[in-house]
């Protein structure tokens, strides 16, 4: 089950194909974070090992494979809820441009929901909004301008309404609308819009690339 939360509320509950016929409902621009390389490690010279040592760390090595003969089982992902990041960045719909850009760069992340004063999502700020030419005070432009632009209300660049997923949602379903609205994620919310979580592109593939099994054909 598909949202679309706005500052007025509620404005859309349903499936992913009358989710397709939302008006306002518009694409999002994803920005990468490079992340530093960590330096390598250096070389250290290994102490020489007697014939006994060698052959109890080979004894250890033998039977941690026998080990994963038997692996533990597990359940095929297949909601939302398996796969969601919860420790969710929510942004204050009354913090101001600054403020908002400060968050995400302290979080490391691309975006983040925007939620009134009772933890209700209504809109969805994100780094590639903000970096729009549009959005930003011209080359000509004083420092006044820039100082009032980034005290503005976060609200003024946010998008909204924006989709959000209830937690019980196929993750398929969730793909599906990524990538047709070229989303980097969606909030997860309940039916009031509280924020329970966010599922996002690299949630998704590190679920396949690290979770199996992954259920695409159930």
């Amino acid at each position: 089950m598909f949202f679309v939360f706005g500052t007025s509320g509620q404005v859309f509950r349903g499936s992913l194909e009358q989710l397709r016929q939302v008006k306002g409902v518009t694409t999002l621009d994803r920005t990468r974070r490079v992340q530093a390389v960590g330096a390598q490690a250096e070389d250290v010279a290994l102490p020489h090992s007697s014939a006994a040592e060698s052959e109890s760390r080979a004894q250890a090595a033998l039977s941690a494979y026998a080990s994963t003969q038997h692996p533990v089982q597990r359940q095929p992902l297949v909601r939302v809820a398996q796969v969601m990041s919860h420790d969710v960045l929510t942004l204050n719909d009354d913090a101001t441009v600054a403020q908002g850009w400060q968050l995400l760069s302290q979080r490391g992340v691309g975006q983040a929901p925007v939620v009134d004063g009772d933890g209700r999502l209504v809109g969805l700020f994100t780094r590639a909004d903000l970096l729009q030419p549009a959005n930003l005070p011209g080359a000509s432009a004083s420092g006044v301008a820039w100082v009032a632009m980034l005290n503005s209300p976060l609200t003024r660049l946010m998008r909204t309404p924006v989709p959000g997923v209830e937690p019980s949602t196929d993750i398929r379903r969730v793909a599906q609308v990524l990538l047709e609205l070229n989303l980097p994620g969606l909030p997860v919310v309940d039916e009031l819009g509280q924020v329970q979580g966010f599922v996002s592109r690299s949630d998704i593939l590190r679920a396949v690339a690290t979770e199996p099994p992954l259920d695409l054909w159930g």
